[in-house]
């Protein structure tokens, strides 16, 4: 009973002084902020999935911008989303985000689901996704539990259950319905996240001016830095991607991604994959090229070697360009103009090189 009764008086402490820190501290703006259009409530929150909110903005607004309605966005074509995508990564959430949005436009006639458990039943939709849908736009009293929720949540209370475990997501989940306020759960939703990624931050949180810090486990027991847990460390791949560039007059050779990898439904240029780090990618790929093409490739530059760190893997590569004085045939590639390329989605991997280097 003492335990039960400590438990509670922590849980209205903890309410009472974030949501008096929301109404009167809290000045993070957003535009999606305080909106009940589910469609672009469910569009931010795609976004932002595996993205931060300084990186997802300019995409959110630019969505919006060129697709104001669902039904809009589920008229577009494909090319026309991946091109505004590109950078963004994680592109199978912009395949979901398309197939939910055809299915809400075209079989339930452009009218976004009311119920959690038909919002949770979407493509690309999870119970975080669902529940800020329902309580933002509904009111529905449904907690969100994300990563700025259970970090706060588990060093206020100085939970050591690892977030990342069945357990843990069973703790965590539980914790947040029960500290949820039912009378205004989108407020209470959009606080917490607020407080997580402003005040309890991963790094550095702002202990001092904490409103909470009198009753918060982690604080006084020196917890801060060690609190949340996670049970596995995440191991990342590194793959070798090594493009080559092949250029006949104003031509160059494509293709798109198609299997179900990483950069799926975006574009490339001749790339040699390989295990380990080639110590000549040019001659790997002047080679490749003879292989597919029966065309000797004349190098003409190779660039720095280029990485960039995903969530799971790390990818390593360069860049050489090549010019071959006839068009050859290359399965699985096509030839398009030079002019053309800025119209087409590559990965960010690409984009960031061709920014400095310009094809001519």
């Amino acid at each position: 009973m003492y335990k039960q009764l400590v438990s509670m008086n922590s849980g209205i402490y903890f309410n009472k002084h974030l949501l008096d820190w929301h109404h009167i501290t809290n000045k993070r703006h957003m535009p999606w902020k305080g909106l009940k259009n589910p469609y672009l409530i469910w569009l931010s929150e795609v976004i932002l999935q595996q993205t931060r909110v300084a990186q997802g903005l300019s995409y959110y607004e630019k969505i919006v911008k060129t697709f104001p309605t669902i039904t809009s966005l589920a008229n577009a074509k494909d090319e026309d989303v991946f091109k505004l995508w590109e950078g963004l990564g994680y592109y199978s959430r912009c395949r979901n985000m398309l197939h939910t949005a055809r299915y809400i436009a075209f079989e339930l006639d452009g009218k976004f689901p009311v119920a959690y458990q038909d919002i949770l039943e979407l493509k690309g939709v999870g119970p975080y996704t669902a529940a800020a849908i329902a309580s933002f736009a509904y009111a529905l009293p449904h907690a969100v539990v994300d990563g700025n929720v259970m970090r706060v949540l588990a060093r206020f209370f100085g939970s050591s259950t690892p977030i990342d475990t069945t357990q843990g997501r069973k703790w965590f989940n539980t914790k947040a319905e029960d500290l949820l306020d039912k009378k205004n759960p989108g407020i209470y939703n959009q606080a917490i996240m607020d407080f997580g990624a402003t005040v309890c931050t991963p790094k550095q949180p702002l202990c001092p001016e904490c409103p909470l810090r009198k009753k918060c486990i982690a604080l006084h027991k020196g917890l801060i830095g060690i609190l949340p847990v996670k049970a596995k460390k995440l191991k990342k791949e590194t793959r070798y991607f090594y493009f080559g560039i092949i250029i006949q007059n104003d031509m160059v050779l494509i293709r798109e991604r198609t299997s179900k990898d990483i950069w799926q439904n975006l574009n490339e240029f001749f790339l040699a994959e390989t295990t380990e780090v080639e110590q000549e990618p040019s001659f790997l790929i002047q080679h490749q090229v003879k292989a597919v093409s029966g065309i000797t490739a004349k190098i003409i530059s190779v660039s720095d070697t280029h990485t960039q760190l995903l969530t799971h893997r790390k990818i390593v590569g360069n860049f050489t360009i090549l010019k071959i004085r006839e068009k050859a045939k290359v399965e699985g590639y096509t030839w398009v103009k030079i002019s053309e390329i800025k119209k087409l989605a590559f990965p960010r991997f690409i984009t960031s090189y061709l920014e400095n280097n310009p094809l001519k």
